[in-house]
């Protein structure tokens, strides 16, 4: 399958797909949410947004994989979920890994979950990847509840801290395996 033939997906509430131009605003406006950009060291600013922006985009036509954007079926863009190819990871090396990360509205009502699960199940069927990882702060207790839901495994031995440019993070580790 080429990157144009990438699919969009459906689930029940709601629609995943590629990034398009009319993304970059609230994409920009949800990185600049000092609630949702809490647990990755605050709010980043509007040419660190369109740099992620650019990079989840281009991520489809290079690796057939990406941050999917997320929004409910009946359109408001809701923040994004999907795998992504990381290269050169200080403490985790080569990797993909699946993330999330929604406007502050769309907290509480299972769409990280929904979401997430949606990307899993497109990464292991059509990419084929036969493992995931997922890592979140020691206090971003909504993300190792969706990661839970998930069914990923906790890996503690992977765990690691890492310098991002604001001082050491120290990241928990899950795991999703292909079936």
């Amino acid at each position: 399958m080429t990157p144009t033939e990438i699919p969009m997906i459906e689930t029940p509430r709601l629609r995943l797909r590629r990034w398009e131009e009319r993304d970059r605003a609230p994409f920009a406006a949800m990185n600049a949410d000092p609630v949702v950009m809490h647990d990755l060291g605050g709010p980043i600013s509007r040419a660190d947004s369109d740099a992620k922006y650019d990079r989840f985009a281009s991520a489809f036509t290079q690796r057939g994989l990406s941050r999917w954007v997320v929004e409910r079926r009946d359109g408001p863009f809701l923040g994004y979920a999907g795998v992504l190819y990381r290269a050169e990871h200080p403490a985790l090396g080569t990797h993909h890994d699946i993330g999330w990360r929604l406007v502050r509205e769309a907290w509480g009502h299972g769409y990280a979950t929904e979401a997430a699960k949606a990307a899993l199940r497109d990464a292991f069927t059509r990419a084929n990847l036969k493992e995931i990882v997922s890592y979140t702060s020691p206090d971003n207790l909504r993300s190792q509840a969706v990661m839970e839901r998930l069914g990923l495994a906790r890996a503690p031995s992977r765990d690691f801290t890492a310098d991002y440019g604001q001082g050491d993070w120290r990241g928990l580790v899950w795991i999703a395996r292909s079936a």
